[in-house]
């Protein structure tokens, strides 16, 4: 057991041992004389002088950056309701069709009302008589045969046979339930003959001519997000097809749960025409790279993924996110900068590094946007940040799986002006 335990112990130093021979010959610096061996093409020997810092480049470029989120949501009607009725009662009519369109004010369902019709007739009756009592009561009391408070008794009757004939009347008219605004309605939900109570569902009705879609954003969005910016939708029901919409409104309260904040945006349905109330609608017109039938109508309850555009910079510079070596609360970036007058450097080194101090804006897709700390043209190290231990290391640039950039290909004859990298090395911005 101490045997195979000393066996154990041997392996674990001699491949501490070699690990840090490897490494030592990797990182030591390289010197002159083996640069010149090395853009010969002749071996070089571990003894030697050290070598220069291989680092890989990218340069400061300018292009149109949006500052957006993305969040999933639901579309629903502009106008959307279910009717009940308010009182019970049996279905005698549905004067509808599902799926149809219906006009504001339409009777859509017809309660039986015969009782009500019988007390609408009883109360007009009740109220002549108190009509006819005042208007007697009102000749014998200018004639002087009866006392003032016998006319105001009168009075009171005929108010009272007034409310109750309006009464009875609102009773009538709550045994049809009519469609609050133009839309579409739904597939029924009751039949004729149906004896039901109040607040049952009836069928539902909807507006569709506009849309709106329902998100949530991070809490971190809520001071970002404003009515009226844009919002692009992507529906999983109508693929390879975008949408616009308007942001109209953004929920006051945050959701202490989800720390999320709602926001809701409007937009037209594209499927839907603007024809007369009742009438079916048609589709509208299309452009004429497209046929009639490619328009399709969006419903409530697709599945929508929303992108909210917040701004677009169209002049944004940006450099890979590889570039970016935070420290602290800093961030910073080695720039490539020629070295100062009278500094001599190696035959394979043109240029110096310098860190640079930056503010970071929008992310996207592998890019960052730089807002303060660089100029477009400045070339930045994106791999090899880590051979760099302080300013005006001399550098090499190089690409991975391509020799490296000897000294004779490009040269900055103005003195400060900023370093123009060969294309192999200026190619890895595009990565």
């Amino acid at each position: 057991m101490a045997r195979k335990f000393s066996y154990v112990v041997l392996a674990v130093l001699g491949i501490s041992m070699a690990s840090g021979a490897a490494w030592w010959y990797q990182s030591r610096p390289q010197g002159a004389n083996e640069i010149a061996a090395v853009s010969a093409g002749k071996p070089v020997s571990a003894a030697a002088a050290p070598r220069l810092a291989g680092v890989e480049v990218a340069q400061v470029q300018e292009q149109s950056l949006r500052d957006d989120a993305q969040a999933i949501g639901s579309l629903r009607a502009k106008q959307s309701v279910m009717l009940r009725p308010e009182l019970v009662g049996r279905i005698t009519a549905l004067n509808f069709k599902d799926g149809g369109p219906v006009r504001k004010g339409q009777i859509l369902v017809q309660f039986d009302d015969q009782l009500q019709q019988a007390e609408v007739q009883q109360m007009q009756a009740q109220l002549a008589i108190a009509q006819a009592n005042f208007k007697r009561t009102q000749e014998l009391v200018a004639a002087n045969f009866m006392s003032k408070q016998t006319l105001d008794t009168s009075e009171a009757n005929l108010q009272v046979a007034q409310a109750q004939l309006a009464l009875s009347q609102a009773r009538l008219t709550r045994m049809a339930v009519r469609a609050p605004f133009d839309g579409t309605a739904g597939i029924r939900l009751v039949n004729v003959g149906d004896y039901v109570k109040d607040g049952v569902d009836l069928v539902p009705l909807e507006d569709t001519r506009q849309m709106m879609v329902d998100y949530r954003l991070p809490e971190r969005f809520g001071g970002k997000v404003k009515p009226g910016q844009s919002v692009e939708l992507v529906l999983d029901a109508l693929p390879g097809r975008s949408f616009k919409a308007v942001v109209e409104a953004v929920d006051s309260l945050l959701d202490a749960n989800a720390r999320s904040v709602g926001v809701r945006a409007v937009m037209p349905n594209m499927g839907q025409g603007s024809e007369k109330a009742g009438q079916p609608a048609k589709l509208d017109v299309v452009k004429s790279t497209k046929s009639a039938a490619e328009a399709s109508v969006l419903r409530s309850g697709m599945f929508a993924r929303v992108t909210t555009v917040f701004s677009v910079n169209d002049a944004a510079l940006v450099v890979p996110e590889e570039a970016i070596v935070p420290q602290g609360n800093r961030q910073l970036v080695y720039k490539l900068v020629l070295p100062e007058s009278g500094v001599t450097l190696p035959p394979d080194a043109k240029f110096v590094s310098q860190r640079q101090e930056v503010k970071l804006g929008v992310r996207r897709q592998g890019k960052v946007e730089i807002v303060e700390g660089l100029k477009v043209g400045d070339s930045v190290v994106v791999a090899g940040q880590q051979r760099l231990q302080k300013d005006g290391t001399p550098v090499r640039v190089v690409e991975l799986g391509k020799p490296a950039v000897k000294a004779s290909e490009a040269k900055s004859s103005a003195s400060g002006a900023a370093p123009v990298l060969p294309a192999a090395a200026a190619s890895v911005a595009s990565r």
